[in-house]
């Protein structure tokens, strides 16, 4: 066993949340954000316009989502490169084989499993070239036959039933999803990928934009007198997850948000209906790069298949709908933490310093 364990040491496979968790998680965010999500807007940009580069562009960055996304899991997974580059058809074909809700979750799961296998046989004979790329396709192509199909399904069921849910009830499951999609924002795991990885769209898909937006505005106007302009930038337009290490320090800090999400969730499914039927992807990145509400303005004017699936279709926005854009992804995160991050402050709960980024 003790030999084993040497020989994992030597390989880099550490079987652990925070390798898997978090940094493959992570890394299949940022493969599906250089390929899907751009893919997604330049398409909306090409159909918008008539501009048909936009398309061509948008539909070839699309369509290698899979490789893109297992590349990207096995660049955390730290493989070496003969085992990174053969990563491309493993993606390729457990997408494929996942189907449009179950793709990516059976392309992390697959990739993590040929990525390992690639990683114990590299470099341990004389014939690495042939011997290494042959394992890690091998394994994850025949992998992906195997569990990518069940998994597709199975996200596909639990992403609808999370949907039909949220119409069914959308108080409550507003509060739900927008909280639950919004914190995991902010940990160091990816709502993204969990968001795209079932499917969240519609009014499901609103709460997760809400959830999303109230954490990322919420630290970002409630942190503003300990990190001005460049902190009110780097969360507002980056990330709220940089508030991580000192939520790990005080975990109070994070009530605002956390509240304020479980207010403008049902806000946006209840009052404003509001839907994001863009790329699902969409629904978990909050003001990153503004493509939260970018989501909600691409499901507008051209739903993707997600929402097609779900029943949406293309609508002409009335005022309404762009309020409530407006509100639930700017204004009211702004306004509502900002008054409770007060209201904490002066009750103690929150101290000079304590969401000052380092």
């Amino acid at each position: 066993m003790a030999g084993f364990r040497a020989f994992l040491k030597r390989k880099d496979i550490e079987f652990s949340l925070r390798r898997y968790g978090i940094d493959a998680l992570g890394a299949m965010a940022q493969g599906l954000f250089c390929s899907l999500l751009i893919g997604t807007i330049l398409n909306t940009l090409g159909s918008q316009t008539g501009v048909e580069i936009f398309s061509t562009v948008g539909g070839y960055a699309t369509a290698v989502s899979g490789p893109a996304m297992a590349v990207a899991i096995g660049y955390a997974l730290k493989c070496p490169p003969l085992v990174l580059f053969s990563m491309v058809p493993v993606g390729w074909a457990s997408n494929a084989l996942g189907g449009s809700a179950g793709g990516p979750l059976a392309v992390f799961v697959i990739a993590i499993i040929a990525a390992e296998a690639g990683k114990m046989v590299s470099k341990e004979t004389p014939i690495d070239v042939l011997v290494t790329p042959l394992v890690t396709i091998f394994i994850g192509v025949a992998v992906a036959a195997l569990i990518a199909p069940p998994i597709g399904a199975g996200a596909n069921y639990i992403g609808s039933l999370i949907v039909r849910a949220t119409v069914l009830q959308p108080f409550w499951m507003g509060i739900i999803v927008s909280a639950s999609v919004g914190m995991a924002l902010t940990l160091p795991i990816s709502s993204a990928a969990i968001c795209h990885s079932f499917s969240l769209v519609g009014l499901a898909g609103g709460a997760a934009v809400a959830g999303c937006c109230a954490n990322m505005v919420g630290f970002a106007v409630m942190s503003f007198r300990e990190n001005r302009w460049g902190g009110l930038v780097s969360q507002g337009l980056g990330t709220s997850m940089l508030q991580m290490g000192n939520i790990v320090k005080n975990p109070r800090i994070w009530l605002p948000a956390i509240l304020t999400s479980m207010i403008t969730g049902p806000i946006a499914t209840c009052v404003f209906k509001l839907e994001m039927n863009g790329a699902a992807i969409n629904s978990g990145m909050g003001t990153c790069g503004l493509c939260g509400p970018i989501g909600i303005w691409t499901g507008w004017v051209d739903p993707s298949d997600a929402a097609l699936n779900a029943g949406a279709a293309a609508i002409s926005p009335t005022g309404m709908d762009w309020l409530g854009l407006v509100l639930i992804c700017f204004v009211l995160p702004a306004v509502i933490c900002w008054a409770l991050g007060l209201f904490f402050r002066k009750i103690g709960w929150i101290r000079e310093g304590d969401l000052t980024l380092n």
